[in-house]
């Protein structure tokens, strides 16, 4: 069950920033972003390429990595949202389930569910002058929720803050969030 909590919280943190990438919801206070490694511009790269140009985005690239799903999210003809949850949040989700790194990544089911939780893939990518509070279904076919005061929030009631938004990719759109999210 807490490995099925964690995955489906790194799907939902991808897509979770993606929806709720609202101006208005950008927190006061946040630790700035650092820049991508790569040379390329940015709009060129894939989201799983701006993934890897960022440090801050490990994690993230070793789950989705671990899961296989990183040719999936290559996908030049897709539409993605991602919501990316930090390095920052995937350790706080561990500590909270009690897990480790190596025991997430070992349940694939779990950890394709998480991560699917953060992903939105529709006609077009979906940026923050475009959402409005309500749900939303994720790629994991689970509900997330922007509240009305532009948080993310997922199934067992855990929100999450969109950090930076509207990070354009190839293949659709990046937006940063603070915690991991978990589907039911």
């Amino acid at each position: 069950m807490k490995i099925i909590k964690i995955a489906a919280i790194g799907i939902l943190a991808v897509s979770i920033a993606g929806l709720s990438a609202c101006n208005n919801m950008m927190p006061a206070k946040s630790a700035p972003m650092k820049a991508p490694m790569h040379s390329q511009s940015m709009a060129k790269m894939n989201v799983v390429q701006i993934a890897q140009s960022n440090p801050d985005f490990s994690v993230l690239v070793e789950a989705v990595v671990a899961a296989d799903l990183a040719g999936a999210l290559s996908n030049p003809n897709a539409n993605y949202t991602i919501l990316a949850p930090t390095n920052a949040a995937f350790m706080q989700a561990l500590q909270e389930n009690n897990m480790t790194k190596a025991q997430l990544f070992a349940n694939k089911p779990l950890l394709t569910k998480i991560l699917s939780y953060h992903v939105i893939n529709a006609a077009a990518p979906i940026y923050a002058k475009d959402v409005r509070p309500g749900n939303i279904t994720m790629l994991s076919m689970d509900t997330l929720m922007v509240t009305a005061q532009g948080k993310l929030m997922d199934e067992s009631g855990r929100t999450a803050n969109l950090l930076k938004t509207d990070i354009t990719a190839s293949n659709g759109v990046v937006h940063v969030i603070d915690r991991v999210l978990m589907p039911r």
